[in-house]
């Protein structure tokens, strides 16, 4: 049997060692930043995304070694544990293999075999299954038995019957290649329920779906789950399109097969072939038919946590604008623009509501109340959030800076969502108690384009709207790792301890809200840190949570240059001996890339610091603070395009990535509705993944291939050399029955995605 450990090594191709030494260190309370940055001589260089495999796959392992633990202590206390069973069990290395072995022996309900057991039916059976040249109807004659309810032989026979099922129902190894023959071979099939087209239209695709279960994508899967749950949508598991009720199927053929069931015409052959049947269609059909498509639920939903998670890394880590002055724009028409100015540091200096737009369109107003604030706070960025009356307030706020040349000053489109569940938090209310949650939104959006990251930890994760479907995943599980790709963002970028907010602090590693608000609160009494060491003073904040975090926290301008880089402090030894050998201060050898390139690492190594370390160290004192994040760039939307009717066939246009999913990535082209660009429009060439050609955040040329205003669909291609309408009226019928549209499936191959095509994929997205 595989430790746990050797599991894991080799999952990640790695030694047994490595693991051992992360599995130490985390149960010792280390996270994973913490560990795949400032330990890497221990695990032999784990990297982040191999740390978080390990750490979920530990958790998995230890939960099935309990669930061992436990079945073997029930079986054992029945009396039933033989050497054979125990192997096995210890042998097992799924949860399903687990279960499977636990079946015969798991405690429930007495069964219709076990009353049979209990009335002296089993010899008969073993007596059938080694001998069927007896009749069944001669030899059951000695089982009657009145008083435990099995008067004559029919009910004697269908007793023994009964005991057959289950045994041959709960065989492990029967139910392992049943359920590995049907995963490759079964289709999934879906149908509408009757009398519900009009209650579930968004789910016309599905109403006479078929498609192999082994490759149906988690989109597809999960929008025809949300239709059956509600009661929308049939789900069944068909070996082929025509099959009936009436049709024999290959399982009980298997079963049969397994249990050495032959019809030889001898007398017992048609009784114990009923037994095979009724096992199959009784006994495991329902049975396995729930565990696969649970199965498949289960992939679906860590395909789409996936999903979410790349996007919401992509978003974290989205190119700051930096710090600059700035104003940010909470679009609206009825109630207003709201304006908020902050400084630099995200400091809120003013606020304030204009009425450029209609219904009230003061547009003399509006241009001298924004042209004071730009021109009274040296104000170089203009943030305006991408909601209801964006293109109207971007169109405005353009002609104004293009009146007044002489403004040092830029326009940003900035994707506000999430601005209005920060704006109501209870965080944004104490940190803007005075302030309308309107402004408070404006003030979001201000503080998202100077920095990103900083302004979404603050609001939760599954909020931030980069997902597909993940109101249908497991909530336990979504959390955990969107929290995860938190950790790592706020980690990899490091934090200042002297700006950070409390919700950024608690995200680094070995910090908590706690901790936080501890870190703040002294901050706000004793004014700002002068150097690492000055957080041993923050009540709670001990030897164990420093080493944890200290790497992590940025201070800027304190008494020791070191302390605004990502060398940790256990460290410094390192850098003082480079320092001394070349009799210079710590503060010239920090940037200077020419001296630095030419050390020779090893020569700085020791017992306790190894040569992973100090090649970290020295490309750290090379760029000291280096934020892993791209250069700021923005999407320059034509003027003349700002809603849907506006768009043209064939037109040309710059947009920025909003949301990848499997299907295809969503475009903002500033006409307040995201176009998709299907994934068999995002390239030239076959990909199989659209993130390997795009992610959340990426600025693309895009054409316009279909409108449909109506339903506020459009269609667009990265393919700039495709023309519109030249795939129209395409349609690939890879299912069945009369209506293709609605039984289309994907493409085998990246061709221009037909108006079908286009179709499914919108009523995939309208699932999310």
């Amino acid at each position: 049997m595989k430790t746990i450990s050797q599991r894991i090594a080799e999952e990640l191709t790695v030694r047994e060692a490595q693991v051992n030494a992360a599995i130490k260190l985390l149960d010792e309370g280390a996270t994973v930043p913490f560990i795949a940055r400032y330990r890497k001589e221990v695990t032999g260089a784990l990297d982040d995304s191999q740390m978080r495999h390990l750490e979920e796959r530990l958790q998995y392992l230890r939960e099935m070694e309990e669930r061992r633990r436990t079945i073997l202590a029930s079986i054992d206390e029945q009396g039933k544990l033989s050497d054979g069973l125990k192997k096995s069990i210890e042998e097992a290395d799924t949860k399903n293999r687990l279960e499977d072995l636990y079946l015969p022996y798991k405690p429930r309900r007495r069964t219709k075999a076990q009353i049979a057991r209990e009335a002296g039916l089993e010899p008969l059976a073993d007596s059938l299954l080694d001998n069927p040249e007896q009749h069944p109807e001669d030899i059951a004659g000695q089982y009657i038995n009145a008083d435990e309810g099995f008067a004559d032989t029919k009910a004697v026979l269908d007793g023994a019957r009964q005991i057959v099922m289950e045994r041959f129902s709960e065989d492990a190894d029967l139910l392992a290649r049943l359920r590995t023959f049907l995963m490759e071979n079964v289709q999934l099939s879906s149908a509408l329920v009757a009398g519900k087209e009009r209650e579930g239209a968004k789910f016309s695709d599905y109403f006479e779906h078929i498609e192999p279960l082994a490759k149906t994508p988690s989109h597809r899967a999960l929008a025809m789950f949300r239709g059956r749950n509600e009661g929308i949508l049939n789900l069944s598991l068909v070996m082929h399109a025509d099959e009936k009720p009436t049709d024999a199927h290959p399982c009980e053929a298997m079963v049969a097969e397994h249990w050495r069931i032959e019809d030889k015409g001898r007398a017992a052959d048609k009784w114990l072939r009923e037994a095979v049947r009724w096992t199959w269609r009784v006994k495991l059909l329902t049975h396995l038919q729930t565990d696969l498509l649970g199965q498949l639920r289960e992939r679906a939903e860590q395909e789409a946590i996936e999903v979410f998670a790349t996007n919401l890394k992509d978003l974290l880590l989205a190119a700051p604008a930096g710090q600059k002055a700035t104003v940010g724009l909470d679009p609206g028409l009825r109630t207003g623009v709201k304006l908020a100015v902050i400084d630099a540091n995200g400091k809120v200096l003013d606020h304030g509501a204009i009425f450029p737009n209609p219904p009230q369109k003061r547009l003399q107003a509006a241009e001298e109340a924004l042209l004071k604030m730009i021109r009274q706070y040296n104000i170089e960025l203009i943030a305006i959030g991408n909601g209801t009356a964006s293109r109207e307030t971007d169109k405005f706020v353009g002609d104004l800076l293009k009146a007044n040349p002489e403004l040092n000053c830029r326009k940003v489109m900035v994707n506000e969502a999430g601005a209005s569940i920060y704006s109501a938090s209870e965080f944004a209310s104490r940190e803007f108690p005075d302030l309308d949650v309107t402004i408070r939104g404006a003030i979001s959006i201000a503080r998202r384009l100077q920095d990103p990251l900083a302004e979404l930890v603050k609001i939760e994760p599954k909020s931030i709207g980069v997902g597909q479907y993940q109101h249908d995943v497991s909530q336990v599980q979504l959390a955990r790792q969107l929290d995860a790709v938190v950790e790592d963002c706020v980690n990899a970028v490091g934090v200042d301890v002297n700006t950070a907010s409390v919700p950024l602090l608690a995200r680094v590693s070995g910090l908590n809200q706690s901790i936080a608000n501890n870190i703040v609160h002294l901050r706000d009494e004793q004014g700002s840190f002068a150097d690492r060491r000055g957080l041993l003073k923050v009540s709670r904040f001990g030897d164990k949570t420093f080493e944890q975090a200290a790497g992590f926290l940025r201070v800027n301008g304190g008494r020791n240059p070191l302390d605004a880089s990502a060398v940790h402090p256990e460290s410094y030894g390192v850098v003082e001996q480079i320092a001394a050998r070349e009799s210079r201060d710590i503060s010239a050898v920090i940037g200077d890339s020419a001296f630095l390139r030419g050390l020779n690492a090893a020569d700085y190594t020791s017992d306790e610091v190894g040569l992973p370390t100090v090649r970290d160290i020295i490309a750290e004192l090379d760029k000291p603070g280096r934020d892993p994040r791209p250069e700021f760039k923005m999407a320059e939307f034509q003027e003349g395009v700002e809603k849907i009717s506006d768009l043209q066939p064939d037109m040309v246009l710059e947009g920025t990535v909003t949301n990848v999913t499997n299907f295809g990535a969503f475009v903002d082209i500033g006409v307040h509705q995201d176009g998709l660009v299907h994934i068999s429009a995002l390239a030239e060439k076959f990909i199989k993944d659209p993130r390997d050609v795009v992610k959340a955040g990426d600025i693309v040329r895009v054409k316009v291939m279909e409108v449909d205003e109506a339903r506020k669909r459009i269609g667009l291609s990265m393919r700039l050399n495709d023309k519109a309408g030249d795939h129209a009226g395409k349609r690939e019928n890879q299912g069945r029955g009369p209506r293709p549209d609605r039984n289309r499936q994907p493409p085998r191959e990246n061709k221009q995605p037909s108006n079908t095509a286009l179709a499914a994929a919108f009523a995939n997205a309208r699932q999310k």
